[in-house]
């Protein structure tokens, strides 16, 4: 299998995007199930590719996953600090998990990361259920910010998103 990865052509937005909202729905990591508002962010990757860059991992002609990549100063980022990039929204389809396109598509953003003038750090936000990111995480030597960790819905106490960052 050749993966390719590659910045997303709008022919897949809708591909990607509902790949993205089924991953996070098979693995119940949205807290509202199909209800949740943020599916709707997750599917409009229109959206995300106007304010970020959007890669594909592509095999075989075939979309296995995506992520969504802010470059310093984006206004996708949730925690990116000044000379900080953002991974975000990281997604592989449950059929084509285990032949490596996590993990391509994290090591993707770290080069774009090094390739952009003045980035020093990859943050990214992560939830504790999110154990095989996790892995690609650690393996490709980020490491846990707990001082950084922090509740998107502050008015649900249970929802805590884990923090990640990988110093260049």
């Amino acid at each position: 299998m050749d993966l390719i990865i590659r910045q997303a052509t709008p022919d897949e937005y809708d591909t990607l995007g509902e790949t993205t909202a089924q991953a996070y729905l098979r693995d119940g990591l949205l807290d509202f199930g199909e209800s949740d508002a943020y599916l709707d962010e997750l599917k409009d990757v229109a959206g995300r590719a106007a304010a970020a860059e959007v890669l594909v991992a592509v095999a075989d002609g075939h979309v296995l996953g995506g992520v969504t990549f802010v470059p310093t100063g984006g206004p996708m980022a949730d925690i990116a600090g000044p000379g900080e990039a953002e991974i975000r929204m990281l997604a592989v389809a449950h059929a084509a998990r285990g032949r490596g396109a996590g993990e391509a598509l994290v090591r993707a953003c770290v080069d774009r990361a090094r390739a952009t003038d003045g980035c020093v750090r990859v943050v990214l936000s992560t939830q504790r259920t999110m154990r095989t990111a996790h892995r690609i995480y650690e393996r490709l030597g980020f490491v846990r910010t707990p001082e950084r960790d922090w509740n998107p819905l502050p008015q649900l106490d249970d929802i805590t998103l884990l923090t990640y960052e990988l110093t260049l």
